[in-house]
C-alpha cells in the first residue's frame, strides 16, 4: 500500500526530549508528540504540573519519564540527553522550550540581566543539545527543535535582554545546522503572543487582550497546540528537506502587539 502524506508526521517508536514542558507550549508539544507516536523525556521545575503532563502523554499509549530539575544551569539541561538515552534506549528528537526574560526598561536592564538572558535562552539550548547529538547519530540521525520568538525580528521598547537572546537562538539554530548537517537536522519556531501562563495578566484583561488582538492580523492570541503543531512538524520526517529554518507561528506580527508603556528617556 502507497503510503499516505499523513504518515509522514507520525514519529512512532521515536524518543523526544522536551524542556519546559510543566505548561504551556512545553507542555501541548509533549502531548502532540506523544499522540503521533513518541516517548518522552519531560522537564521543568515543578514535578506537580509534570505529572499532569505525563498523565496526558500516557492517556496517548506512550511512555514518559518524569525529571524535575532547574533547567536554567546548562549542566543539569545536558543531562536529560543520557536519562533518555538510560531510560528509552535512544534519542532522537530535542525540543529546547527554556527560555524568557522580564522586560524592562533600557537603563534598567544591566549587564548582568543581558548575561543571564542568554544563559537561560541560548547556553541551555546549546547544552542540551551538544549533549544530544552523539545519541541522535547513534539512533541514525535526528531533529532539534528550537522556541525562539517573534521579539527576536522585530523590535520594541522593553524587550532588549529577551529579543536578543531570543535572535542569537535563531542564529545559532542557522549554524548548528551547518555544523550538523546532514545527520541532524535544526530548525526553529518564532513565537508571537500565546495563551500560556506569561500572558496571564494580558488574557485576563479584555482591554489588553483586545488590544493584542486588534494589532495581530490574525486577529487572535495563538493557542500553545498551534505551536505543538509546528514542533512536530519539524520532528517529523515531514520536514525531512528542512534544516536551518526559523519558522514563523506569530500571526503575522511585524510589530510588537502590546506596549509596556515606556516613555522616551
Amino acid at each position: 500500500m502507497t503510503p499516505v502524506i499523513w504518515d509522514r508526521f507520525r514519529i512512532e517508536g521515536r524518543v523526544a526530549v522536551v524542556t519546559g514542558a510543566g505548561r504551556g507550549i512545553g507542555a501541548a508539544t509533549a502531548v502532540a508528540l506523544a499522540q503521533a507516536g513518541a516517548d518522552l523525556v519531560i522537564s521543568a521545575r515543578t514535578e506537580e504540573q509534570l505529572s499532569k503532563v505525563a498523565a496526558g502523554i500516557e492517556a496517548a499509549g506512550r511512555r514518559a519519564l518524569v525529571v524535575p530539575s532547574d533547567l536554567g544551569d546548562p549542566d543539569a539541561a545536558a543531562a536529560l540527553a543520557a536519562r533518555a538515552a538510560e531510560a528509552f534506549g535512544r534519542l532522537d528528537i530535542v525540543v529546547n522550550n527554556m527560555g524568557g526574560a522580564m522586560p524592562a526598561a533600557f537603563l534598567d536592564t544591566s549587564p548582568r540581566q543581558l548575561e543571564n538572558a542568554f544563559q537561560f535562552n541560548v547556553s541551555t539550548a546549546h547544552a542540551l543539545t551538544r549533549a544530544a547529538v552523539p545519541h541522535l547519530l547513534e539512533a541514525g540521525g535526528g531533529s532539534v527543535v528550537n522556541i525562539s520568538s517573534v521579539m527576536g525580528r522585530i523590535a520594541g521598547r522593553g524587550y532588549l535582554a529577551y529579543g536578543s537572546a531570543k535572535a542569537a537562538l535563531a542564529h545559532y539554530t542557522r549554524l548548528a545546522a551547518f555544523d550538523l548537517a546532514p545527520r541532524v537536522r535544526v530548525n526553529a519556531i518564532a513565537v508571537g503572543s500565546v495563551a500560556t501562563s506569561a500572558l496571564d495578566i494580558v488574557m485576563t484583561n479584555d482591554e489588553l487582550r483586545a488590544e493584542m488582538e486588534r494589532k495581530t492580523p490574525l486577529g487572535r492570541v495563538g493557542d500553545p497546540e498551534d505551536v505543538a503543531a509546528a514542533v512536530l512538524y519539524l520532528a517529523s520526517p515531514a520536514s525531512a528537506y528542512v534544516t536551518g529554518s526559523v519558522l514563523r507561528v506569530d500571526g503575522g506580527i511585524e510589530t510588537p502587539n502590546l506596549d509596556l508603556g515606556l516613555e522616551d528617556l
